[in-house]
């Protein structure tokens, strides 16, 4: 394709406007990363928190690079000058049209917590429905064949339309994406038309980035704001807890026009009525459409049903029958490091693993748990929180454990580049000495299951499908293989649950 053909179909009128034989060469590529790049290739240059592209852009033009999308203060000889104040958002309009065609229905998740589940759930209705789906995010993509790359939550741009493009090809027409607050701030979930997307909740996350509440509200919103068309569905999960988040993303997404699809407690659209905790599972007495149904949902935690009505708002919304919705609820799989039950020691205590990294994760999985600690028994909590991130809510973290858990063991997540005892000491410091201390991931592990009883639970939080520990940052970074899964059952004595 032309590159401006390209500029046409983005409206970069300016850029049109320029003379000179560049608009009229063919495109081979888009890239971000210098190296990459390759004769015909589209560059992207952009400031980094830690990199600027723009520093590399004659090192791309070298390489090839018959245009660059940068600000308009860059400097750029020797090749098109796609300025933009906006250069991302740029860059993604001129890629889209390069990698289509892509899958027919895609489906966005935001929120701060439950993205992974509510993709994962969601492809999997639409498989037991009879559609090729796949899902992109955190456990990277999952393929109808049950393939999965891992990756970031959002993949650069580049990444993320060349995948799409890719599971077009392998006759996908259904994806649901997760698309994180990094990954809408920075333009990295532009692109192909949804057919709907769905909000599940907000709480303190990500503030290393975006500083504020407020900005990184603001970031989630963009997928309302700018990403979903008018007149589209907009899935929002209402807990009827009088949140003022889930109010605003209300009344964001109809102002905005989109068509508001409430579902859990406080729903309309499908209003959770009761939910009854089961030995290994829960019963769901839902309303739509004005009529009742009961759903035997075979996972645990009022989190996973509201995970599971996010998903049954999205396949209802892309076209999917609700006798079909509703039964393949019944036949949902657990996702990897969500609840995961990981292991059982000689005493019969089963260990789940959970991804919860965030105060309301951690005390969402707490509450999941509770209901099923047999009468006498203890729910044994082994936690700690990652370096290099938001450091204001771990003395939250440890507050909750405190109080929500009948015993806290606080151990190392992800260090990184800090001080793994500082953020202990931390965790500590708002657990106020209702928790111990064990640095080391595995002797922590080990300790909670070596001690739990017939009648207690171990809940192993922070990481969950996670392979390895990253220490250090920069180039004295090293990723020390680890599974919180893999290690429960190791400490269990090889008793899978």
């Amino acid at each position: 394709m032309r590159l401006a053909e390209l500029v046409r179909r983005a409206g970069a009128e300016a850029a049109l406007a320029a003379a000179g034989p560049a608009l009229e060469k063919e495109v081979t590529g888009f890239a971000i990363d210098h190296r990459k790049v390759a004769p015909g290739t589209v560059f992207g240059a952009f400031a980094g928190a830690k990199v600027n592209g723009e520093d590399f852009i004659p090192a791309a033009i070298a390489a090839g690079a018959i245009a660059v999308v940068a600000r308009p203060e860059a400097r750029v000889e020797g090749a098109l000058h796609i300025a933009d104040a906006l250069p991302r958002r740029a860059f993604a309009r001129l890629a889209t049209p390069f990698f289509a065609p892509y899958p027919a229905t895609l489906v966005a998740v935001t929120g701060t917590n439950g993205k992974t589940s509510c993709v994962e759930m969601t492809r999997q209705i639409w498989r037991m429905a009879g559609e090729r789906a796949a899902s992109i995010g955190t456990l990277g993509v999952t393929t109808p064949d049950g393939s999965v790359a891992t990756g970031l939550t959002t993949p650069d741009i580049v990444t993320f339309l060349a995948n799409l493009a890719g599971l077009a090809r392998e006759g996908v027409t259904h994806v649901a994406y997760e698309a994180s607050s990094h990954g809408l701030d920075q333009y990295r979930s532009e692109g192909p038309a949804l057919a709907a997307a769905a909000f599940t909740n907000f709480s303190r996350d990500h503030l290393d980035y975006h500083s504020t509440m407020e900005a990184y509200f603001a970031a989630k919103m963009r997928l309302f704001a700018e990403v979903l068309a008018p007149g589209c569905p907009a899935v929002i999960h209402d807990a009827a807890d009088g949140s003022q988040w889930t109010a605003r993303a209300c009344a964001l997404a109809e102002a905005r026009g989109l068509e508001v699809l409430r579902v859990g407690a406080g729903g309309e659209f499908l209003r959770l009525i009761g939910r009854e905790p089961g030995q290994l599972g829960q019963e769901l007495v839902i309303d739509h459409a004005g009529q009742q149904r009961r759903v035997t949902l075979p996972l645990i935690g009022a989190y996973q049903a509201a995970n599971a009505l996010v998903a049954a708002g999205l396949a209802l919304a892309t076209g999917v029958a609700a006798p079909t919705v509703f039964d393949a609820l019944s036949r949902l799989q657990p996702v990897r490091g969500r609840l995961e039950r990981a292991a059982l020691n000689p005493a019969g205590a089963p260990a789940y693993v959970d991804y919860a990294h965030t105060p309301d994760a951690l005390a969402a999985a707490i509450s999941a748990l509770r209901p099923h600690v047999a009468p006498g028994g203890r729910l044994i909590v082994v936690f700690g929180a990652g370096g290099d991130r938001d450091a204001g809510k771990r003395g939250e973290m440890g507050a909750i454990a405190a109080r929500m858990a009948d015993a806290a063991i606080v151990t190392d997540d992800n260090p990184r580049g800090e001080d793994p005892a500082a953020i202990r000491a931390a965790i500590l410091a708002g657990a106020g000495g209702k928790a111990r201390e064990i640095g080391d991931r595995r002797a922590a592990i080990a300790a909670a299951i070596g001690e739990a009883g017939p009648r207690d639970i171990v809940l192993i939080a922070g990481k969950g499908h996670e392979q390895g520990q990253i220490f250090g940052s920069g180039e004295n970074m090293r990723i020390e293989p680890f599974d919180d899964v893999e290690v429960a059952r190791q400490c269990a004595g090889g008793q899978q649950a």
